[in-house]
């Protein structure tokens, strides 16, 4: 492939990536769109997280089950797991918010493996009082995910992936708020794909090797659930649509790069997550219903971008942007990350810079601990 051809590429999707973002501007008015269950799409790791949580076509880890579990098919070794912890909503004073994401892989054969997950959000602890502010008790509401994954390489460049999900979810106590509230146990999957190709760039008479891959992930597709037994009314939960793109170019044996672009859209209806819509309709629906029309359809679009370079994949450096139109939640924010490699070990960390000030993200940090077996440095 010649160096013209792939340059052309890159401008287009990168062009591609700001008419999106263009066109996502520009709206009066709110419209945000709310589900049920919101944690399940919460960046749970500091890589992706340095890339301005873009990584449906770069994870190489076990945190692919939250990105695009097909990547676990391309992974080399034979085993690996993941460890990540993150600070919440520090910027607004609460000190005990904290989300922690344990993920691992397991390689059956050659063109199989098994991932498995478990994410799990503590919201701190809460003081309820009666109508004179007497306090009447405390809760310690939470949620918590637990995923199983299998990812097969159909052929040399393709792979696709189906991962189950178990989730619960308890807000508020049952006892000391309203009897009549429920915590949410429900069941959700993915079906995910990702397609690499490697070639190479030739220049001044040598060799730039690159590395493709481009992937897709449908995630928590599953049913409406309530967190009320008073009322049929029911609640989407967060089905996304994840779909990007990614470069690595292998500048030369020492140093790589990796561009990446990443697109997500709720797969729920523009009106909120509480629709009469049943669950085929709300999903398929989801591209046509905004009553802004083509415009405002764009606009649910978020738009991620993220860059990391490698050193003799020792250590690394990460930037990333993450843009959300004003009108659908506006987060807007830069994102940084380092790691280290060593062996078979991995340690890495992000931070999050919002672009508005007295965000709730302000500030936010993530740390993550991986472990591979198989890898160079232990063979």
């Amino acid at each position: 492939m010649s160096k013209a051809l792939i340059t052309a590429i890159c401008l287009g999707l990168l062009m591609a990536s700001a008419l999106v973002t263009s066109a996502q501007t520009g709206r009066d008015g709110t419209s945000v769109i709310t589900t049920a269950a919101p944690f399940l799409s919460v960046a749970p790791d500091s890589r992706a997280g340095g890339m301005g949580e873009a990584n449906v076509a770069v994870t190489d880890d076990a945190n692919a089950m939250h990105w695009n579990p097909a990547a676990l098919a391309f992974i080399e070794n034979s085993m690996g797991f993941s460890m990540s912890y993150s600070p919440w909503l520090r910027s607004l004073g609460i000190p005990d918010i904290n989300l922690a994401y344990l993920s691992g892989y397991y390689r059956v054969n050659d063109n199989g493996v098994l991932g498995a997950s478990l994410r799990y959000f503590s919201l701190g602890t809460i003081e309820f009082t009666d109508l004179d502010a007497n306090p009447i008790g405390q809760d310690k509401p939470n949620e918590f995910a637990l995923d199983l994954g299998y990812s097969l390489k159909v052929t040399e460049d393709f792979s696709a992936a189906i991962s189950l999900r178990y989730f619960y979810s308890r807000l508020v106590s049952t006892v000391n708020v309203d009897p009549n509230i429920k915590p949410v146990n429900s069941v959700a999957g993915d079906i995910a794909f990702l397609y690499k190709k490697d070639f190479s760039i030739t220049s001044a008479g040598q060799d730039l090797p690159v590395n493709f891959s481009a992937g897709l992930n449908i995630s928590n597709i599953g049913p409406k659930v309530s967190y009320t037994s008073t009322t049929s009314a029911s609640d989407f939960i967060p089905i996304n649509l994840r779909v990007g793109y990614a470069f690595e170019f292998q500048v030369d044996e020492y140093n790589s790069i990796t561009f990446t672009n990443d697109f997500n859209k709720l797969m729920v209806p523009s009106e909120g997550g509480r629709s009469d819509l049943s669950l085929l309709s709300g999903m398929f629906g989801s591209f046509s219903d905004a009553e802004g029309g083509f415009g405002e359809e764009l606009s649910e679009i978020t738009t991620s971008i993220g860059m990391e370079y490698w050193y003799q994949d020792l250590f690394s450096a990460r930037i990333g942007w993450f843009y959300e139109d004003p009108a659908k939640g506006n987060r807007q924010f830069i994102t940084l990350g380092a790691g280290l490699r060593y062996n078979v070990f991995g340690l890495h960390f992000s931070y999050l810079a919002p672009l508005a000030p007295n965000h709730p993200l302000q500030n936010t940090l993530r740390f993550t601990l991986t472990y591979d077996f198989g890898s160079e440095g232990n063979e």
